[in-house]
This record gives structure tokens, sequence and C-alpha cells, in this order.
């Protein structure tokens, strides 16, 4: 969710000071596209706008666009990214490469084909554009007033750190202009709050007051939408274009299905100048970061105003440092033998505590603080786990020198983990090693636990 917290903050201001705008999202791609489905930008009357839906060429259109789009509500229109414009002498751009931008909010008989509209139907509003990608980006585009509701649970999910999943209505070829029929209830835009129904079985929509209301009477069409959605599955992807069909096999509803996520939580164990670029990269990329020192000189939120929080951290704290860690990726960096130890041997006795974790420093003194922290233990195999999790030294290894360099080094390891992305072992030496060194150290853990019989069965016999 990058840029989130600039729309956030926006959203806040606008209504504020009674200033409209228009969310545009992503709800769609196909072939090649700079961003993925969900991706928003949000554009205010006055001027002001945040957030990227391509790589910078369809925003200055849809800018000027926004408004004069939504005039009669909230509506999708389809933007390509074709190769370039071949213009006439006289300036002007053959109908031919004109955009199929439709307004989905008319309806369309669809008559059993597949993105084939009605002359009525479609909204020419741009040019295909000269891109090269030969892709096609859907967008949603709607007033502050009816997304303030989904902006408003993407807060509470970032607060709470607990995932929601919605489903937006993003096209129905059922037509519900007719106030009487049961099917109005398929506004383009309308969304469904589905963890409520998979475990209530209450059909709930997310509405402009800032909570779920209850949807009663609701259509047939609906109902077996939600029963659809309900059961897919989003697998990695935290937003998906899904097609629900009817029971006669025809094209029905078409909706964007979001799993809300929490901001990536990072904790960095640790208050030197090294930390700094690392807070700024993290930032950069949305993360909610939090930094903790013993050292009540290094530890100040004047030396890292980007963090969310900054906070002194006894080292005999366990309690705290579990808490602040859950669902967490951490980096050990304290350059302190003794922080490094006590953080350490904590961690890694709560390896399914965290997604991340890594250690700063050379592979030899890692490997030292292991040794250290085992002979302290009763039950020195309660790190195994947390040793084969443990990325040491951190970070991918991509050249340069310095503290940026080393920060991008961990920013890149960490997101690779983080979204399970199984990339070569050249860019680490960190997985082969350590399994080696699991292997030696549970040799040195049964040496440990035989010394310990045999240092027993002596006392006994004496």
């Amino acid at each position: 969710m990058n840029q989130i917290a600039d729309i956030l903050k926006l959203a806040r201001e606008a209504q504020q000071q009674q200033v409209d705008a228009v969310l545009a999202t992503v709800v769609r791609t196909e072939g090649s596209a700079y961003r993925r489905a969900g991706a928003m930008m949000l554009i205010c009357e006055d001027g002001r706008s945040v957030g990227m839906i391509s790589g910078g060429c369809l925003e200055p259109h849809i800018i000027k666009r926004a408004f004069w789009l939504t005039r009669d509500g909230a509506n999708v229109q389809v933007y390509q990214t074709g190769d370039d414009i071949e213009y006439a002498e006289n300036g002007n751009v053959p109908a031919s490469v004109l955009e199929e931008g439709f307004d989905f909010n008319r309806g369309s008989d669809n008559k059993g084909t597949d993105h084939k509209y009605d002359e009525q139907d479609i909204d020419l509003d741009e040019l295909n554009f000269g891109l090269g990608c030969n892709g096609r980006v859907h967008v949603l585009f709607e007033r502050l007033a009816t997304a303030m509701p989904l902006l408003n649970v993407i807060s509470q999910v970032r607060q709470s750190q607990q995932p929601v999943t919605v489903a937006t209505l993003i096209r129905s070829t059922i037509h519900f202009n007719n106030q009487n029929n049961p099917n109005s209830q398929l506004q383009i835009g309308l969304r469904l709050n589905l963890d409520n129904y998979i475990k209530s079985g209450k059909l709930t929509a997310i509405d402009a007051n800032n909570s779920d209301k209850v949807v009663s009477n609701a259509s047939s069409t609906v109902i077996h939408a939600i029963e659809s959605l309900s059961e897919y599955k989003l697998l990695h992807k935290n937003a998906e274009y899904v097609i629900v069909k009817d029971d006669n096999d025809d094209l029905a509803t078409e909706w964007l299905i979001q799993r809300l996520q929490p901001q990536i939580r990072l904790l960095i164990c640790g208050a030197g100048n090294d930390v700094m670029p690392l807070v700024t990269m993290a930032k950069l990329q949305d993360w909610h970061v939090t930094v903790v020192d013993s050292r009540a000189q290094y530890a100040t939120q004047r030396r890292f105003p980007q963090a969310d929080r900054v906070m002194v951290l006894a080292l005999d704290d366990s309690d705290t440092l579990l808490k602040i860690s859950k669902n967490a990726a951490i980096a050990l960096m304290s350059h302190s033998l003794s922080q490094d130890r006590a953080r350490l041997g904590v961690l890694l006795e709560h390896a399914n505590h965290y997604k991340y974790l890594g250690q700063l420093g050379p592979r030899y003194r890692t490997e030292r603080l292991i040794e250290e922290i085992s002979t302290r233990l009763t039950n020195p195999a309660s790190l195994n786990l947390g040793i084969k999790k443990l990325h040491y030294p951190i970070g991918y290894k991509l050249g340069g020198d310095g503290p940026e360099a080393l920060a991008l080094g961990i920013m890149a390891q960490v997101n690779a983990v983080v979204h399970n992305q199984n990339l070569l072992a050249e860019n680490s030496d960190t997985h082969l090693p350590n399994t080696n060194f699991t292997t030696l150290f549970s040799t040195h853990i049964n040496s440990i636990e035989t010394t310990a019989i045999s240092a027993r069965a002596s006392t006994s016999l004496s």
C-alpha cells in the first residue's frame, strides 16, 4: 500500500476543508502495467494530488478529467498503453486510436460477448496512450464522499493490525436505473465486507458512517455474488479482479477483491548513525518503523524524526521486546555485544513470533553470540528454529559501501522474505552456511547435554 499514508492524510484534510476530491483506483490490469490492482490516487478540486496509478503517464490526463468523469457518479474507465499514435497532418488523432472509456453505470445488454459494448455505452474519454507497453488499465473513479468509507477501513487496518477483505463492484450487466428494481443495490463502487459474511453469515456493506451496514432484502444477484466471492482465495495476491456469473453462466457482475493488509512493521534494535538511511528507505515504502536502544542518548526522536516510534528499551525488558516485535521484521544492528546478546537471546527462542530476523556483523561474531546464549540455557535446542530463520550477516550483498548500501541490501532482503520471493543464493551468503552451522550447533548442543548428564551422575555418586 505505497503512498497510502499520504492519501489518507490528504483525504482527511480535504474533508476538514470541505474540498471535494476524486479517488482513482486501479481495479484491473491486462498485459503489461506499472501498478497492480489496488493502486490508488487522490485528486482534489483545488489542484492537490497524491498517489500514482501508473508510471506517471496516465496521471496528467486523469487529474484533468477526474471530476468530469464522476459528474454522474462512480464509473470505470479503460486506458490502453499500446504503440505510439500516428497523428494526421492537421494534428488530429484518428478515431481508431481513441481510448475505450466505459461508463459502467449505464449498464449493457452484452449479448453474451466479452467486453463488447453497445455504442451508447461507450464514453470516448481519451486517447490510446502510446507507451509501447501493450496493456490495459481499468480505473475506478469515485468522489470522496463515496470513497471515504474505504479509506476509513484502511486507517482502521493500519491501527488495529488486523487485515480486512473487501469486495468492490466495478461492473454489472444488469440495468438498475429503475429505483423499484431490487438490483438497484448494484451501484458501481458498492463495497461488501467479506470477512463479516464468512464469520457471521451477515451481508454487510461498508457505508459512509464508517461502519458495516447490514444489507436487508438483498437481491438474489447480490447474495449469489457474495457467496461466490467468500469462497475465492487470493493466495499470494492482495488484490484481484473476479468475475461472478449467474446460474446460466452469463456474465453478471465484476468485482475487485482486496485483502487490506496492515503496514509492514520494521523493528530496528540499535540507534546508531547507520540506522538513519534504513529508516528513510523503510518510510519511503510506507512501513511502520520502530527504533529501540538501551542507550538514551541514541534513542531520541530528534535523531530519527521519520520513525513512527523511538524508545529506550532496557536489556532485561523481554516482554516489551516481544510485544513490539510481533509480526515484525527485525534488524539487530546496535554494534554492541551486550545489546545484541540480550535481544538475540529472546528472539531466537520465539522464532514464530516475527516474520524476519537479521543480525548485523561478521559471521563469526553472530556465531559467537549464539554459542554464548546457548550455554546459558537448560534446553539449547529451543534455539534451532530461530537459528534457521536468522539472516546473518544481514542483508543482500548488492555492492557499494557505506550505510546507504547496507540499508538497500537490508530492504531488499526483508522485502523478499516478507513477500515470499525466492531469490538466487548468490545475493546472500546466509542460507546455506546457516544450515551448516545449525548442524554444528546441534552437535554442540548434544555435547552440552552429555556433559550436563555426566555432571549430574557424578554428583549423585558422590
